[in-house]
Parts: structure tokens; C-alpha cells; sequence
């Protein structure tokens, strides 16, 4: 029986060479552009998603340095772990992973507290108890945690790096022009017990806060313990994530948190405040986008009113270090110097927090 099937011609000498000519040509092409990428890719800037020149600008007439992560000196190399605070991960995602593509001898791994929800507080207690090289907290320390650092031979140093606001936000069908900062200590207080004692509908108020031990937020105090008291009516979340997820699905439910952190949200509804309800102000730019339009487009923070002190609640940004002359002290400071150079406080405020 003859085989019937088509067999396919051997190629030319000629042939050949040209395919491999033309296969060399394409591996050398991919190595030329890909040996430019690796050698711009240091010089460039995350900006909105796209690449610039991070020396942009470095010759205007308003700036007289432009210190970057590379003119940063004594850095120590090696792998450090950290830890803290859910209201720094606009920062962790941007400027951490930029901080390593330039100071690649500086590799930096965020721990999650062993049991517990993350936090300020689990990241700190995880500090003094030798867990972490270093801590980012969105509050200032306590009284209590500067005394468990003494007990155990070593002092802690809490460096300000950015500024938040802190938002409250509530179902989006819940009709209120806003709050005062007394009325809503009240409402975390358990002195006020529904929104129509504060202009809103009969309805009960659900308040929701983080422990207050690993909370990020601090409500009532600069100078906050690490057992704050809430009202028994106070009911608990684990983080931010699950606190929006029961405000948009909970009319009386009220939370609060980083303005960068909850404001652009699609599901639920920032609140304007103020020390008198006569002069509230709102933590978003105006007008508020209605929850139909988002996500084409979000409520975006409106940083001005943070900085000329018109918001009545802002919460500060703090690296925690361990003050022992060793090699946490070492990274937690290299860390603080990288993020106050130019080029770090340029990131903190594209991550959406005031530098």
C-alpha cells in the first residue's frame, strides 16, 4: 500500500540561512531593548501609572536639591521585616517596592501579626517583642508602649513622615448633611443612639471601629492609650475592608478611618465634619459624586483642607524605631532618611497623604 501523505521539501541552503539570519536578528533585537529597559528603568518615576524622568524638574528654579533614594548613604544591606499600620499600604505598594528596584541590597518584607488583625498597635507590640526590625504607625505611641520599651532595656523614637484626615462614612442611603466632632464621640460614647438626635432619620446608629489596642485610627485623643473607651453599643471589625463591606450593606452603620483609605469608595458615603455644625467640611472635593457614576469616576481626598487645618481630625504617619545601636536602629532610620528625600515625599503624595 503506498503512503499517500504530503512530505515537505528540505529548504535550500539559502533558505536556511536567511530563516536564521532572521531569527538572530529577532533575539538580538529583544536583547537591545531589553537591555535598555534594565539600565532606564532606575532613572525613571512612577507617575500615574506611567514612566517619567524622576529629574524632571530637578533644574527649576524652586528647587535647589533633589535628594533621591540613591544620594541616601550608610543603608544597610541585607533582609529586614516590618510591620504596622493598614493605612500605610498606598505607601508600602508605591514606595516600598520602588525604594528595592533602586537599593536593591535593601530587601524589605511586611509581616502580618501573628494573631490578631494588622494595625498601628500589632505592628508596634510586634516591634517590642523583637518581631520586627522596624514599625510604621498611623497614630503616636502611647505612654504604655514608651514604658514597655524601657522595661526591656531600649527606648522606641516615633519619626513623622505624612498626614491623613480621618473620615467617617455611612450607607449611602442614610440623608445627613454631616456630623460635629462632639457629636460623633457621642455616637462612639453610646450617648447618642440614633440618627434622628443628630438631624437624621429614626434609625438606629451601629457603630463600627477597629480594637482599639491594634486600631489605626485615633478618635478621641493626640495622645491615645492603648484601651480607649468605646460605648457597649460599639461593635468590632477586624479591618477596613470588612468595616465598608457592613456599612453599605448595614442603612445605620457607621465607621471611621483614613480619609485616603475610605473616601474614594465606591459603597459608601463619606460625611462632612466640623467642630460646629454650622461650618461643616467635607474630606472630598466637591461636588460628591453619586454613587452611580463611580467607579468611571471616585470621590478623590481633598488633601487642601488638611493642610490649612480646616478638617477637625487628621491623624499623623510615623515610622517606630527601636533605639538599641544595632541593626533594627540601622534600618529603621536608613527607611525614615529614603522616605524624606525628594523623591520619597513625591511618592507619599502620589500614594494620596500630604508629606
Amino acid at each position: 500500500m503506498k503512503n499517500t501523505s504530503k512530505r515537505s521539501l528540505p529548504l535550500s541552503k539559502d533558505a536556511q540561512q536567511m530563516i536564521r539570519g532572521l531569527i538572530f536578528g529577532e533575539l538580538l533585537t529583544i536583547l537591545i531593548i531589553g537591555g535598555l529597559w534594565l539600565w532606564l528603568r532606575p532613572r525613571l518615576w512612577v507617575n500615574n501609572g506611567t514612566f517619567t524622568n524622576s529629574d524632571q524638574g530637578a533644574n527649576t528654579a524652586s528647587s535647589s536639591t533633589n535628594s533621591s533614594f540613591q544620594t541616601v548613604s550608610d543603608v544597610p544591606i541585607g533582609a529586614f521585616k516590618y510591620g504596622g499600620s493598614t493605612t500605610w499600604a498606598p505607601i508600602r505598594q508605591l514606595v516600598n517596592s520602588y525604594i528595592q528596584n533602586i537599593r536593591p541590597e535593601l530587601q524589605l518584607q511586611y509581616v502580618d501579626p501573628p494573631n490578631g488583625s494588622p494595625g498601628s498597635g500589632a505592628g508596634i507590640k510586634m516591634l517590642l517583642d523583637g518581631k520586627l526590625d522596624f514599625a510604621e504607625s498611623s497614630r503616636p505611641l502611647t505612654a504604655e508602649e514608651y514604658a514597655l520599651a524601657k522595661q526591656r532595656g531600649f527606648t522606641l523614637e516615633q519619626h513623622e513622615i505624612a498626614i491623613d484626615g480621618v473620615a467617617v462614612v455611612v450607607n449611602q442611603a442614610l440623608n445627613l448633611p454631616g456630623l460635629t466632632v462632639e457629636q460623633l464621640k457621642q455616637i462612639y460614647l453610646g450617648q447618642i443612639t440614633n440618627w434622628k438626635q443628630v438631624g437624621g432619620v429614626d434609625l438606629a446608629i451601629i457603630p463600627l471601629a477597629q480594637q482599639p489596642e491594634n486600631a489605626d485610627t485615633v478618635l478621641f485623643s493626640d495622645k491615645p492609650k492603648l484601651k480607649q473607651v468605646f460605648g457597649s453599643n460599639v461593635q468590632y471589625v477586624y479591618s477596613t475592608t470588612e468595616a465598608l463591606r457592613r456599612v453599605s450593606k448595614t442603612p445605620g452603620a457607621v465607621y471611621y478611618g483614613s480619609a485616603r483609605g475610605v473616601v474614594p469608595q465606591c459603597t459608601v458615603k463619606a460625611l462632612p465634619l466640623g467642630q460646629v455644625s454650622t461650618q461643616l467640611i467635607s474630606p472630598y472635593r466637591e461636588p460628591l459624586i453619586p454613587s452611580n457614576q463611580c467607579p468611571q469616576k471616585r470621590n478623590q481626598v481633598n488633601t487642601e483642607v488638611f493642610k490649612n487645618g480646616s478638617y477637625p481630625i487628621k491623624s499623623k504617619l510615623f515610622v517606630i524605631i527601636k533605639q538599641n545601636k544595632g541593626r533594627e536602629q540601622k534600618i529603621g532610620e536608613a527607611y525614615t532618611r529614603l522616605l524624606l528625600t525628594d523623591q520619597g515625599k513625591k511618592a507619599i503624595a502620589q500614594a494620596g497623604f500630604i508629606p
